[in-house]
């Protein structure tokens, strides 16, 4: 079994607002809107190029040592979700906007998730090898083809009136 960390890359759908971050902001970007932080932003989260997460598949599936285990599939890296915001922005040349940071907490969520990737690498051989900027880069190049309908705020009033959002 792997376990996925933040996996981003082109051809992910953007306009589902429980996609994953990435895809998230890029939405919200592309709609002229400022990336949408919970918290303070200084939460961490990992990572990941769906080109690495083939490529650990393929190991998983392929080695022997695999059978029954479960991985950690991410970058090893920790960023902060402010920081995040900023990268894609910058790779985007959205640079004026400020993301909105909102101070509320998502019920469920928690504060860091980054991986521990030692043992994919002990046993399957794994590394990730796409850099994260390397990574949004590419993202930035596909996304102007991409359909991005922005359904962040309609997400947020859900969670509002659920209760969810504190």
């Amino acid at each position: 079994a792997l376990r996925l960390f933040n996996v981003y890359g082109p051809r992910q759908a953007l306009s589902n607002p429980y996609t994953g971050v990435l895809a998230i902001f890029a939405s919200r970007l592309l709609n002229g809107n400022p990336p949408l932080i919970f918290e303070d932003g200084r939460q961490q989260r990992d990572f990941v190029s769906v080109y690495d997460i083939a490529r650990a598949s393929r190991l998983a599936y392929e080695s022997e040592a695999a059978r029954g285990e479960v991985f950690n599939i991410g970058s090893g890296n920790a960023y902060t979700i402010e920081g995040i915001a900023e990268r894609l922005q910058r790779v985007l040349g959205c640079n004026g906007m400020t993301p909105e940071i909102t101070g509320k907490y998502r019920v469920g969520d928690i504060r860091h998730c980054y991986a521990d990737i030692g043992k994919a690498q002990a046993v399957l051989g794994f590394a990730p090898q796409v850099e994260l900027e390397a990574g949004l880069a590419e993202l930035a190049e596909w996304l102007p083809q991409a359909q991005a309908e922005d359904r962040v705020s309609r997400a947020r009033d859900e969670l509002v009136a659920r209760g969810l959002a504190i």
